[in-house]
């Protein structure tokens, strides 16, 4: 413990200068736990699931929205203190791309939170945040940290089976609600790069699996792997995706989601499977699959 406590401090001592203050919002309390989850990470197996093992080490973290909200202007927060669905998956994903590049540093975990959580891996502003999942997976697809998994068009039980429904994005919510974001709603600027970002979606077809076959087996989701992150697509207007989640399967043999969840007012692994979840929320019409290149 004395070895790790030592180790933390001079990690913190090394990235203070990296890390431009007037573009970083954090408590120190969030870099100790950067660096102690990435030592504890960097002793894990090759074979250890990352993105299970530190969502895991995230159980009961207090749900908190709009934590990303926090200054006049846009900065990276890292905030492990609390967390909403979006942050969740992007620390667990931050965690598992620094530990892959054999760091513990917690500069290296702020770069690579910098690189998913805005377009092409560039803060320039609120406008530049991936604010709609869709943006946010290309984003990540194009700098080949993540693949959307999509199913085939010729496979044998389906076509893209059992990616099997489709949704036409027709995003507008946030241009059409800009009283709702603190950072949005008194600049014109800001609102019209957000538009310009939503026309850029609009139009798109993207597959999912639909929640009715969410109650099927592993072996009949062989395609949906532990640590996937799990994007639950909506009808609610304007919207692409309404929550995130990992995927883990229980001992039950059924899909189960692991998120910072609203109504448990925690992160936690949902104890009923993902298709009953679901079936609570009507809104909620299936799910997205999206992978880690580097959990493959």
């Amino acid at each position: 413990m004395k070895h790790l406590k030592t180790l933390v401090l001079f990690s913190l001592m090394m990235c203070c200068a990296a890390i431009p203050v007037q573009a970083l919002t954090y408590q120190r309390a969030d870099s100790l736990r950067v660096v102690e989850l990435l030592t504890k990470g960097s002793r894990q197996a090759p074979s250890e699931n990352l993105m299970v093992f530190y969502a895991q080490k995230l159980l009961g973290i207090p749900y908190v929205g709009k934590t990303l909200e926090v200054n006049p202007r846009e900065e990276l927060a890292v905030n492990l203190r609390e967390l909403d669905c979006t942050t969740l998956v992007e620390n667990v994903v931050a965690l598992v791309m620094t530990t892959h590049q054999g760091s513990t540093s917690f500069a290296d975990f702020c770069n690579n939170l910098t690189k998913i959580r805005y377009r092409d891996g560039r803060l320039d502003g609120y406008a530049s945040r991936n604010h709609y999942f869709s943006e946010w997976i290309d984003s990540n697809e194009r700098q080949g940290f993540i693949r959307e998994i999509k199913g085939k068009a010729n496979d044998s039980r389906g076509a893209y089976y059992p990616f099997v429904d489709a949704q036409k994005l027709d995003i507008t919510y946030m241009s059409t609600h800009p009283s709702s974001y603190p950072m949005l709603k008194d600049d014109a600027a800001a609102l019209k790069l957000i538009k310009a970002n939503e026309q850029r979606l609009c139009g798109r077809t993207v597959r999912y699996i639909p929640r009715r076959l969410l109650e099927r087996s592993k072996k009949d989701l062989s395609c949906v792997k532990d640590g996937d992150i799990l994007a639950i697509v909506t009808k609610k207007a304007g919207l692409d995706v309404s929550h995130l989640g990992l995927a883990v399967w229980g001992r039950d043999g059924k899909l189960h989601l692991l998120n910072a969840s609203q109504i448990h007012k925690k992160v936690v692994l949902e104890p009923m499977t993902l298709e009953e979840y679901m079936k609570k929320h009507p809104s909620q019409l299936g799910v997205r699959v999206i992978r880690m290149k580097s959990e493959e």
